[in-house]
């Protein structure tokens, strides 16, 4: 038979992996969710201490990378903290607007217009907003290969060990 708190924690794994290419889905906390979820049905016995560590620091680090790899590549491309939270919040709205596009196109502006306006450089503004962008598009995949990671580690932890 089939064991359904199994396959539920699976599909939050699943979910989670999937949640990190969809931006506003907190693929980390999904992963963790599945985990934990699993981890408190068997009474806190599958997967062991060991595997729940690193699972657990796995998750977290994707989390990490999740809300501030994006500033942070921002910032080291030399835009300043209210570019980068202008970009946040207009990439966001056109988002919702226009999906996916919408918020590499309005990261990618906001940073420019905001650092040349700040700075007159366009050589800067461009850099900025190259380094914003990009530093999005990698986060994405760094948070894809963590919650694989995850999701593997889970099903290694629950039938190998």
């Amino acid at each position: 038979m089939v064991d359904v708190v199994l396959l539920l924690a699976v599909a939050l794994l699943a979910a989670g992996v999937v949640g990190t290419v969809i931006p506003l889905v907190p693929g980390g906390l999904l992963s963790l969710s599945g985990v934990y979820f699993y981890w408190w049905q068997s009474g806190f016995a599958e997967p062991g201490t060991v595997t729940m560590i690193v699972l657990t620091i796995l998750g977290l680090v994707t989390l990490f990378v999740e809300f501030f790899a994006g500033s942070i590549a921002a910032r080291a491309g030399g835009a300043s903290w209210t570019t980068t939270g202008l970009a946040a919040v207009v990439g966001i709205l056109l988002m919702l607007v226009t999906g996916p596009l919408g918020l590499l196109v309005g990261l990618f502006g906001t940073v420019f217009v905001v650092e040349f306006v700040r700075a007159g450089d366009v050589n800067q503004s461009t850099q900025s907003a190259i380094y914003a962008t990009l530093g999005i598009l990698a986060s994405t995949a760094v948070q894809a290969l963590l919650t694989v990671s995850i999701l593997f580690g889970f099903l290694i932890g629950v039938f190998v060990f």
